[in-house]
Parts: C-alpha cells; sequence; structure tokens
C-alpha cells in the first residue's frame, strides 16, 4: 500500500500532518485554481510553498514525484483503494478533488461535460494564450522589438474572451446557475489579466460586461478570497 514516504518530495517538504492530502503551490493563476476548490470543499489540506526563486520545482525531490516539475500538485494519502495517489496538472486535480467530493461538478452526464469542456477551454485557451500576453507585456518578452508576438496572443486573448462573454450572457455562472470547478479554472486567469498583466487596454477590457460581471460576483466569495492568497 502507497503511503507519504514512497514519494520523494516528502523528503524536501516533510508532512506535518500526513493524513492530510499535501498541496504543493504557489499563488499563481494554475495554483490558485486548487487552493481555491480546497477552500470551497472545506477539505483539510497541508500546504508547501514551492519556490521559484530558489528552483524548487526542479530539486530532485520535486520532479522525482511530479515529472513535469509545475505546480500546482498534491498527494492524497487517502486515494483510490485507501492508497496515497500523487498528481500534477491543475486540471486534473480539481477533476479528482471535485469527483472524490461529489462536488462542483454535475453527477449527471450532460451537465458533467459541460463543465469539463469549459475546463478544457482554460487549460487548452485561456491559460497558455493569457500567460503569453504577461510573458511578452511585462515579463522578459517586453523588451523584444518584434511586437507581432504580443499582438497575435493579445488577438486570441480576445477572442477567447469574446466566445466567454457571449455564453455567459443570461447565466450566472459558466455551466449556467451552478457554480463549478469550470469557473474555479477560468477567473483565476482573467483576474490576473487585469491585476498582474496589466492588459485592461491591450484586451479592451470594457468590452466583456458579462465576463466582467461574473468576475465581480467570484470574487466576493470568501473561499476564493482565501484562496488566492494561498500559500
Amino acid at each position: 500500500m502507497s503511503t507519504l514516504a514512497d514519494f520523494s518530495i516528502t523528503r524536501k517538504w516533510p508532512a506535518t500532518r500526513p493524513d492530510l492530502l499535501q498541496l504543493y503551490s504557489l499563488p499563481t493563476p494554475n495554483g490558485v485554481k486548487v487552493s481555491i476548490l480546497l477552500e470551497e470543499l472545506g477539505m483539510p489540506y497541508e500546504v508547501h510553498k514551492i519556490s521559484f526563486e530558489s528552483n524548487d520545482q526542479t530539486s530532485p525531490e520535486f520532479v522525482g514525484t511530479f515529472p513535469n516539475n509545475k505546480i500546482p500538485a498534491i498527494i492524497d494519502p487517502n486515494g483510490p483503494g485507501g492508497q496515497a495517489i500523487a498528481l500534477f496538472e491543475s486540471g486534473a486535480i480539481m477533476i479528482y478533488l471535485a469527483g472524490k467530493a461529489g462536488q462542483f461538478i454535475p453527477a449527471d452526464t450532460a451537465g458533467r461535460y459541460e463543465t469539463l469542456q469549459w475546463v478544457m477551454f482554460q487549460m487548452g485557451g485561456i491559460g497558455p494564450m493569457f500567460g503569453q500576453v504577461g510573458f511578452f507585456n511585462i515579463f522578459a518578452g517586453k523588451d523584444f522589438e518584434d511586437k507581432r508576438p504580443l499582438t497575435r496572443y493579445v488577438d486570441e486573448s480576445k477572442r477567447l474572451l469574446t466566445v466567454l462573454n457571449k455564453h455567459l450572457a443570461g447565466k450566472e455562472w459558466v455551466a449556467g446557475d451552478t457554480y463549478t470547478i469550470a469557473d474555479m479554472a477560468i477567473f483565476p486567469w482573467i483576474r490576473n489579466m487585469i491585476v498582474r498583466y496589466n492588459a485592461e487596454a491591450l484586451i479592451g477590457w470594457g468590452q466583456y460586461p458579462e465576463v466582467s460581471r461574473v468576475l465581480s460576483h467570484w470574487l466576493q466569495r470568501p473561499a476564493v478570497q482565501r484562496g488566492l492568497l494561498i500559500p
């Protein structure tokens, strides 16, 4: 039977509560997706800060457990069949946790896949495209003389926001009237575009009133407010 001690990461970040789910993360858009979900679920967990400044994510202990050397990642000591399970990729973690708890993902097949398609919309579109806007607007890419990459990613981000804005018209949340992991996946990235990437003017933020409405509603949730600061 697998236990926490079987995973190399616990040698560098030992658990003080080995009975709890272990979260390895930072408050990035991908990182907070999982901390927000855990806060919404009220699921007890222990958090470990993975510092990019010291390249924690490339350490042998981290990579030995999570080969893609990315955050967030988890170990659930109470996984399927009572065995510990280690997971990386934020979308996979969210689907696992929501399924385990039976919350924030619809039980009916149609509702489940409606939700999952919007999680994939974030994973395959919003996350990569918005992240590139951040790179070329405020990080190292801002010094590139050729502005065509920035223009390309801004244009695609605007297209994705237009899709989402039209979809949200008349809806309370992404999947309809029910708050789901789709909202928890998408809105950290939209918030980041405004508060971290300074891209309001670039993307024409005023063109997306439905997105802005739901973002404001989402930010009022106490679990969201807590999760955005973890770790």
